[in-house]
């Protein structure tokens, strides 16, 4: 069943893509997906719904975005880069922080996926071990997957546990700020790519310095990020961290690969 959106008056000086967002966070969906050529979508449940409106054109679409880009993503965008960034509305405050990840194929067929803000950790249905890894006080936790199939959530989900229920100083390094995360009990310090740190394996190396309990590192991309993060794991602090890989085993073998090839 299709859900329902009332068109944005023309003229506004307000994002348009505000109301897409507003009706996904009233349909408690994972993503919005806007694509040249169709309808909006909502994910629902793992499924994409159409929403009622009418097939987005290659210039309505380009105008959506340029609306909320900052003068530097405009002039990368113009370029002919993609765009992986996070957007805050100045409006609907409600709306929270979403992650923008912006496609510019070779074709004409542009696309943009908008990420939903992330949920408690008892709201995911995540297996009850999930829970047990927060214990830990040092160590390495990977979640692993391809695209799309929640690491980012799922360690916003334990960063929200540790963060409502222990003492501890988090230092989160991320590609980009996806959650926004309020000191709790404990004190969560964010960092951006490119924004506060160059790179992921100096971002552990500064926090490193920092007296941490708890070290995200948003993706073991290369070699010397995963060195840096063992590292911090073996020196008795909490290592979270994402790798794209399928499986455990494969997990294992990258982590190897990438250290005999230093």
């Amino acid at each position: 069943m299709a859900a329902s959106l009332i068109c944005i008056a023309a003229g506004t000086e307000w994002p348009r893509i505000d109301a897409f967002l507003k009706l996904g966070l009233a349909q408690n969906c994972s993503d919005v997906h806007l694509a040249v050529g169709v309808p909006p979508m909502l994910r629902m449940n793992g499924d994409l719904m159409p929403i009622k409106f009418r097939n987005l054109g290659d210039n309505e679409l380009e105008g959506y975005v340029t609306e909320i880009l900052t003068k530097h993503q405009n002039e990368s965008f113009r370029q002919g880069n993609d765009l992986d960034f996070s957007y805050v509305s100045r409006r609907r405050r409600s709306l929270s922080r979403q992650r923008v990840p912006q496609r510019r194929p070779v074709s004409a067929r542009r696309s943009v996926r908008f990420r939903a803000r992330y949920r408690r950790i008892e709201r995911l249905a995540l297996p009850p071990i999930v829970k047990k890894l927060c214990d830990y006080h040092q160590g390495m936790v990977l979640v692993t997957g391809s695209t799309g199939t929640g690491k980012s959530t799922t360690l916003a989900a334990m960063i929200d546990l540790l963060n409502q229920t222990k003492r501890l100083n988090i230092i989160s390094l991320e590609d980009p700020i996806e959650f926004v995360h309020r000191s709790k009990n404990s004190q969560v310090i964010q960092r951006e790519l490119n924004t506060h740190l160059p790179s992921f394996a100096e971002g552990v190396r500064a926090a490193m310095r920092e007296d941490p309990d708890v070290i995200l590192v948003g993706e073991l991309r290369d070699a010397e990020t995963i060195s840096m993060a063992m590292t911090a794991a073996e020196t008795g602090h909490l290592v979270l961290g994402t790798l794209h890989t399928t499986s455990a085993v494969k997990t294992i073998d990258r982590v190897i690969d990438a250290l005999a090839g230093r």
